[in-house]
């Protein structure tokens, strides 16, 4: 299986580089993952040879572009197993989707004395719209607690999500424990009160195979660049009868079917909800991507991963004073691994890596209410892709043990 990710690595032509002297580690895909060779050079190839606007012209260039553009939404339907194109939205990424949905069917389906349920593992992206939601229509915002171990407590889960429950908004894949959150199980939960379901699935579709029909999911929303694609591109899933009932957020071109002197229309799923000029490159870069991925095979890349994980756990936990956050059964994780080293800040650790090459991510990553609920300010997260290696992860155990070494004595 290691041989898989040296096949992969290849590639990433950035990963072919030294950093501070040293070959370049990376081990931030949770933040953003790298893009391979095949992504680029569809990027690429769009803007020497179709770039032109979609939807609204006849020429050649303009009917070649919207082809692409709406082959790749084609691309994301299948691969998160849709089940039409008409339910994929195209946005700037998973934080504008989950505004999208509070926004619209939250401000239209969300009452005074109503309920919204979240969890403590959730990114901010998947908070703060709740909350300004709640403010709004007076309703109340609601946390699930966490096990021992780091993952979602179904007991909790239970007692917070009632009858006067509207909307779950949950992870399916924590950023910070790496987490796997079982969705279709919550769905259920929430489908049994009449409240819709809300996914971020930001850390999942990367990194394992997702079937919104199969999970039952309302909602769920995810980014292009987390998955090898372009910045600046992203998904909103909505069923189809949910979709029809809600109002655009944005307004302007493309979207209507008819600008009256005093009103308007909108035109059909899904451009109803995609106002003025696409993001057109990003959308065919994650088409790339998909098939990128497809050609990997997601299952193979989670298998991969939880290998590594399963590979460098051990090493960490024989390293002292090293404090693991979240579950350490490789089996119930993606290729997210967070920890603290005692006695150093995590900036300084993240820092003193860097000087050897390592690339991880410190701070609260946009999950202060789970920093604060695990009684620590800021973590040190390593996160893992397709492209690392066995090798990466034993850089990352050096670099630790230097480290560690340098704060408690000052030599490397």
């Amino acid at each position: 299986m290691n041989q898989h990710g040296e096949a992969w690595k290849k590639d990433f032509p950035i990963l072919d580089q030294q950093v501070n002297g040293e070959p370049l580690v990376y081990l931030d895909s949770a933040a953003t993952s790298q893009k391979p060779t095949q992504v680029l050079e569809a990027v690429d190839t769009y803007y020497q040879t179709a770039n032109a606007n979609v939807h609204r012209g006849v020429h050649t260039l303009a009917e070649r572009a919207t082809a692409q553009y709406e082959a790749a939404r084609e691309k994301v339907q299948q691969f998160i197993h849709a089940k039409e194109t008409a339910e994929i939205l195209f946005t700037r990424g998973t934080t504008t989707s989950l505004n999208w949905v509070a926004k619209s069917y939250g401000e239209a389906n969300v009452q005074e004395g109503d309920e919204i349920v979240i969890s403590y593992m959730e990114h901010h992206s998947n908070i703060v719209p709740w909350q300004q939601l709640a403010k709004k229509t007076k309703a109340s915002l609601k946390y699930i607690e966490l096990t021992a171990d780091g993952q979602l407590d179904l007991d909790s889960a239970a007692k917070q999500i009632t009858a006067r429950t509207k909307i779950v908004a949950l992870t399916h894949v924590s950023n910070v424990l790496g987490s796997i959150n079982p969705i279709a199980e919550l769905t259920r939960m929430a489908h049994a009160v009449g409240a819709v379901i809300v996914v971020d699935g930001a850390q999942a579709v990367p990194h394992m195979a997702v079937d919104v029909q199969q999970l039952d999911a309302d909602f769920y929303a995810f980014s292009g660049h987390k998955m090898l694609g372009p910045t600046g591109i992203g998904v909103l899933y909505g069923k189809r009868t949910l979709l029809e009932q809600m109002e655009p957020v944005e307004y302007g071109g493309e979207m209507i079917d008819f600008v009256h002197e005093q009103d308007s229309t909108w035109t059909e799923l899904p451009w109803k909800f995609e106002a003025g000029t696409p993001n057109i490159a990003g959308a065919i870069g994650l088409g790339a991507a998909i098939d990128y991925l497809t050609k990997a095979g997601v299952e193979n890349i989670h298998a991969y991963e939880q290998e590594l994980a399963a590979y460098l756990l051990p090493k960490l936990q024989n390293i002292p004073g090293l404090t693991l956050y979240g579950p350490i059964d490789a089996a119930e994780l993606t290729g997210v691994v967070t920890f603290n080293l005692e006695g150093v800040h995590p900036h300084d650790l993240a820092t003193a890596l860097d000087m050897q090459g390592v690339a991880v991510r410190a701070g609260h990553h946009c999950a202060q209410p789970l920093m604060q609920y695990l009684q620590v300010s800021s973590t040190v997260r390593a996160s893992f892709y397709l492209y690392n290696t066995k090798a990466d992860a034993d850089c990352l155990v050096e670099a630790l043990i230097a480290a560690k070494e340098f704060f408690n004595h000052g030599t490397i």
